[in-house]
């Protein structure tokens, strides 16, 4: 139990700090992202502003000029690129340092015109590509390929598409990224390293308290067991001097239940070892569960209740034989105990994809929403006002989950009917 408790807090921490870093990581890269398509979309738009509306006819080429003025001049004579607001945003070398090309066409989408003067990686020859994405998508801009493009309209039913070499500033996005990924995988592994260093100091106060009160079970069920094993002795000699009593008969059956508290109290101590003694060897789990259910078979029709099982024959399994021969006890037992008059138990056992599954149902009384998980809570039971006349101490199911998982398997409690109860117990 100490073992799955460091192995918890071990996952917890760490998946904490991975969801912080990833939502500072996320936050980071988003943020950067805003700010340089924020940068692109406005210099993409300072670009189109900027272009001188083209002279003589738009439907010819003759005579079709548009471009910056020179030397990124304002008309007011001011250098440089400046935003609506009027602030300088970029310098006067910006012009010249950035890579972009017009495209003119009409509303058919024919080209009208092209100016590529301010880039050299597209040709003539790769003008309709690039044509065919602006005509189609229409006014607006959006990215394309490492361009970002922006189409608007020229006069006349006439539009213009510039397009802006954003390879620059698209890498660097990508490289923040990449870094931020690289920081977050190894502070992870930093954070990993340091909190199983440090994990068993953060739990060793848990861990002083659980050994302490395992030790406490242990030696108050060692001091009981002598009391109990000398009151159950007189109460027999006493019966057989004066005969049968009720007095004697109550006094006998509250000292065995007493003994079945103190010896699963030891079972379950044992239970929560980091590494129980079991005897771990191949046998055949099907005989072992079937001559198990059919100890309980007499004495479950005699109370009304029909056992039918379903257990498929040859299937071997490592484990300890004398654990799960109890573990399909207590299952029967618990069936015994709070299956509806007359209701039929069911137990099958079946090898599937996932592994041997052990299944056992019964009708029983409408169990409350959410209370299936608590049923393997030690001295739990579903109606505590019930008299334990008849039923347990709410520690069989202990015991159970307690055999499985040191058989590295899982048990689980379920409702798939209303008043039916299962419990499926998976072995790998």
């Amino acid at each position: 139990m100490i073992e799955r408790l460091r192995k918890r807090f071990i996952r917890i921490a760490v998946l904490s700090v991975a969801l912080v870093m990833l939502l500072l990581s996320v936050a980071v890269n988003v943020s950067n992202f805003v700010s340089v398509n924020s940068d692109v979309d406005s210099l993409l738009a300072m670009i189109s502003e900027e272009i001188e509306r083209p002279a003589g006819n738009m439907r010819g080429e003759d005579g079709f000029h548009g471009g910056m003025h020179e030397e990124g001049m304002r008309p007011d004579g001011e250098p440089g690129w400046f935003d609506e607001r009027g602030g300088r945003r970029f310098n006067s070398e910006t012009p010249f340092s950035t890579r972009y090309f017009i495209l003119y066409y009409d509303e058919q989408g024919e080209l009208l015109a092209s100016d590529l003067t301010h880039i050299a990686s597209v040709e003539e020859d790769d003008v309709s590509d690039y044509l065919s994405v602006a005509a189609r998508n229409g006014e607006g801009s959006a990215y394309y390929g490492g361009y970002k493009y922006r189409v608007s309209p020229f006069g006349n039913g006439a539009y213009k598409a510039v397009f802006m070499d954003c390879y620059s500033q698209l890498r660097s996005v990508r490289n923040v990224a990449l870094m931020t990924l690289a920081a977050d995988v190894f502070c992870l592994l930093l954070v990993y390293v340091l909190v199983v260093i440090f994990s068993k100091r953060a739990i060793d106060p848990v861990v002083k308290s659980t050994r302490q009160q395992k030790q406490f079970i242990t030696d108050a069920s060692h001091e009981l067991k002598t009391p109990l094993t000398v009151m159950t002795t007189s109460l027999k000699v006493l019966e057989m001097e004066v005969g049968k009593s009720k007095w004697i008969d109550k006094a006998t059956a509250q000292t065995q239940k007493m003994t079945e508290l103190v010896n699963s109290l030891v079972t379950l101590s044992r239970m929560d070892e980091e590494e129980p003694s079991a005897a771990m060897a191949e046998f055949d789990l099907s005989a072992a569960v079937g001559e198990t259910v059919e100890s309980f078979r007499d004495s479950a029709e005699t109370e009304g209740h029909p056992v039918k099982a379903d257990i498929t024959e040859g299937i071997l399994f490592c484990g300890d034989e004398t654990a799960m021969r109890q573990l399909v006890s207590i299952l029967m037992d618990n069936a015994l105990k709070y299956a509806l008059p007359g209701g039929e138990i069911v137990l099958s056992l079946k090898r599937e994809h996932r592994g041997i599954v052990l299944r056992q149902s019964n009708p029983c009384e409408e169990i409350g929403e959410g209370e299936e998980k608590k049923l393997f809570d030690r001295f739990y039971r579903a109606d505590p006002s019930r008299s334990s006349e008849k039923k347990g101490f709410g520690v069989g199911l202990s015991i159970a989950r307690g055999i499985v998982e040191m058989h590295k398997g899982s048990i689980t409690a379920s409702c798939p009917d209303k008043g039916r109860i299962e419990f499926t117990v998976v072995l790998k």
